[in-house]
């Protein structure tokens, strides 16, 4: 392959492979990309003599040892820094966005709505991952009675690339948002957009790799076919693909995905619905923000949208109504043409291709029995140029026959929905499962049982259900907006993957293992300390004598897993409980009544409140003077096992179990293995303690607060 420096020395959209970019010198087969609006040229794109099995190696190579080098946080931290940069930039991708058919309310959708996924994914992976390159899933299961054999679930990087092949609706956000995940988990990516609106993709990873926040081979880019891709992974690699059914499909009969063990997620087209709840009357609240998201899902990317809603189900008795007040909005408020020009409320499909499968489907659905109420195959597109541009005009159809096969069947990826009636609720559960599965529904009511029939009725259909109603009208983020904190995808004919979700899609590009052994080995393998590993224990008396350092005064430069504390016996008398629970007003019979507390199975006579223990045991193990011990923040997974009555004593033992170095503070989280135990040995409670802890002590000048 040759490589170039810049995309202007060639008519060939270039790709960004083996480290450097690359066009055919003299390619055979060429796609030539037009404005959707103008018709115009925007782009040459083509791949021939493309090396796909040089970029994949490349990826698992470079790119996985670029990224192993650095920490969970550490790849957090630069996805924050990368949406700054692309923040600076923004205004680049906007005016060349214009050209795929989008206006400026669409790119708060794509470009923002991508850049906003790297910044969700960068305070996720800081906030909720550990600062390593391995996450414990679950608790420890004890698989020996003496705790000397252990196992346990952990999360670590799939050694191979993440591969991308996205649809033409969202060239920036389908982008981010699969890229952000994997580059968290630590796992390189490869990008294949849809060559419609390509070029908005390559301007963007142009500028990711222009900010030189990218470790070596994190990215590469293949702008045009690569139909040979699939052919060169493996059970290491992942595909997560954004398109057609069918295209979905094909690739699923792959024989790398069917027996070479690729994992293979899919997130397609689906008929997904808006249903207007029995309770919800054309007065209502809900009436009018139903209405409006219909509008809104027809008219935002032109219905460009795997979220849009394509089915509209309401009561027999409202079809006219709604299909009344949203045709009136429609023409009242959409104004056709070119994104660029003043005025323009819903530009150009992507292309003129897109167009005609649009009208090939909505004349499919006006032939299966659609009565045509706006719009239509060949509805007006008022001023705008359906001639040179790619402009569909929003079309609303109605049906007498509310289970028509095509209604449920058919998707027009348009500004197109159709409005049909139901007749009762299991009637409109029954409808909207004729989608054979899809990725959001919308429900407005303002009635907890309306709700509660169509979440059990519906969930299992859909991967997300958008409830609306009065209180929700004016916060809601949308029918058709996957967030990045909740999952995106849906079963069936939605393509049965699931995107986004947090620390979940991180999840998704790594492999959960299950490991057993020693204590003590699995403390290595994971950087969290187990009961039964080795300890560094230090007593009080330790402390005093000056012999050794409580770990209460050790910053993170000194601190280690495993460090330990144990403090002496402390008595508990009657006169404690009754104490504390008249201050504190706990008056549990179990603390102040012993005939009661005597005759409850749990309890031998008047026990101590188990706050009243919790805050002993801080008292026998923390450290009195200032260190680097900065604040307590707070309690994990609190069990009471054991009463303690009055002439018990409790001891407390505590070990650095877990240490998080935060990469932008002069502190981090230290979380503190915390057990009671009392006289006899018996354990009595156990919890995490979380504190905040100095890097360093004294700190510098500069961090330490009043």
């Amino acid at each position: 392959m040759t490589a170039i420096a810049d995309k202007t020395q060639t008519e060939i959209l270039p790709s960004f492979v083996a480290g450097s970019w690359w066009a055919p010198e003299d390619p055979q087969k060429v796609t030539d990309v037009l404005d959707a609006n103008t018709g115009q040229l925007m782009a040459r794109v083509s791949t021939d003599g493309i090396d796909t099995a040089a970029v994949i190696e490349y990826g698992r190579t470079v790119g996985q040892k670029s990224l192993g080098e650095l920490t969970i946080h550490e790849r957090a931290l630069k996805l924050k820094e990368l949406a700054l940069y692309l923040n600076s930039r923004i205004q680049e991708l906007y005016d060349l966005s214009f050209a795929t058919g989008a206006t400026q309310r669409d790119h708060a959708f794509d470009v923002d709505g991508g850049i906003g996924t790297l910044f969700t994914f960068s305070g996720k992976g800081r906030r909720e991952l550990p600062n390593s390159n391995v996450i414990v899933d679950g608790k420890v299961e004890p698989l020996s009675r003496d705790g000397s054999f252990i196992g346990e679930h952990i999360y670590q990087r799939i050694p191979g690339v993440a591969v991308q092949i996205n649809a033409f609706n969202f060239p920036v956000w389908g982008m981010l948002e699969k890229f952000a995940p994997a580059f968290v988990a630590g796992v390189p990516t490869v990008v294949k957009p849809a060559t419609p609106t390509g070029y908005v993709t390559e301007a963007c990873v142009r500028m990711m790799l222009e900010s030189g926040i990218l470790p070596e081979g994190s990215l590469q880019l293949i702008s045009g076919s690569a139909r040979d891709l699939l052919d060169h992974l493996d059970y290491r690699d992942h595909v997560a693909f954004t398109g057609s059914a069918g295209t979905a499909e094909t690739l699923r009969r792959h024989e790398n995905v069917l027996t070479g063990g690729v994992r293979f997620t899919a997130e397609t087209d689906s008929l997904n619905a808006a249903i207007l709840g029995p309770d919800a009357d054309k007065d209502s609240p809900e009436f009018e923000a139903f209405v409006k998201v219909v509008f809104q899902e027809m008219t935002v990317k032109a219905g460009q949208k795997c979220t849009a809603i394509r089915r509209v189900i309401v009561p027999e008795a409202m079809v006219e109504d709604v299909t009344a007040a949203l045709t009136e909005r429609l023409s009242a408020k959409v104004v056709l043409g070119d994104p660029r020009t003043e005025g323009t409320t819903m530009g150009a499909l992507a292309s003129k291709e897109q167009q005609s499968e649009v009208r090939k489907a909505v004349q499919t659905l006006v032939d299966a029995g659609g009565q045509v109420r706006l719009g239509g195959p060949d509805g007006s597109t008022g001023d705008a140029d359906a001639e040179a541009g790619a402009f569909f005009a929003p079309t609303v159809l109605s049906f007498a026959d509310a289970r028509t096969p095509a209604v449920h069947e058919v998707e027009a990826f348009g500004p197109v929905t159709s409005v049909i009636g139901y007749t009762d609720v299991d009637d409109a559960v029954a409808l909207a499962a004729l989608g054979s599965g899809s990725l959001v529904a919308t429900v407005a009511t303002n009635d907890g049982a309306t709700a509660r029939a169509f979440a059990a009725g519906i969930g299992a259909h859909h991967g997300r259900v958008h409830f609306l109603n009065r209180q929700t009208a004016k916060t809601t983020t949308g029918h058709g907006a996957p967030v990045p904190v909740l999952v995106h995808g849906g079963p069936g004919r939605a393509g049965g993957g699931e995107e986004l979700g947090g620390v979940r899609g991180v999840k998704h590009y790594m492999q959960r293992t299950a490991i057993q052994g020693s204590p003590d080995l699995l403390t290595a393998i994971t950087g969290v300390w187990h009961q039964g590993a080795a300890a560094n224990t230090v007593t009080r008396e330790d402390v005093e004598a000056g012999t050794a350092t409580h770990p209460f005064y050790k910053a993170l430069d000194e601190l280690r897993i495993g460090d330990q504390f144990a403090s002496g016996l402390r008595t508990v008398t009657l006169e404690d409980i009754t104490k504390f629970a008249e201050e504190t007003g706990d008056m549990f019979y179990a603390h102040t009544d012993e005939e009661a507390a005597m005759a409850n199975p749990f309890f031998p006579r008047r026990v101590a409140h188990g706050y009243l223990l919790v805050s002993w045991a801080a008292g026998l193990f923390v450290a009195p003077d200032p260190g680097p011990v900065l604040a307590n923040y707070g309690l994990d997974d609190l069990r009471f096992i054991t009463p303690v009555t009055y002439d018990d004593a409790i001891r407390v033992t505590l070990t650095a179990k877990r240490i998080t170095p935060r990469v932008t503070d002069e502190y981090g989280e230290v979380a503190w293995d915390c057990q009671l135990h009392n006289q006899n040995d018996e354990l009595v409670a156990q919890y995490d303690v979380l504190t905040l802890v100095a890097k360093t002590w004294p700190m510098p000048k500069t961090e330490q607060k009043a």
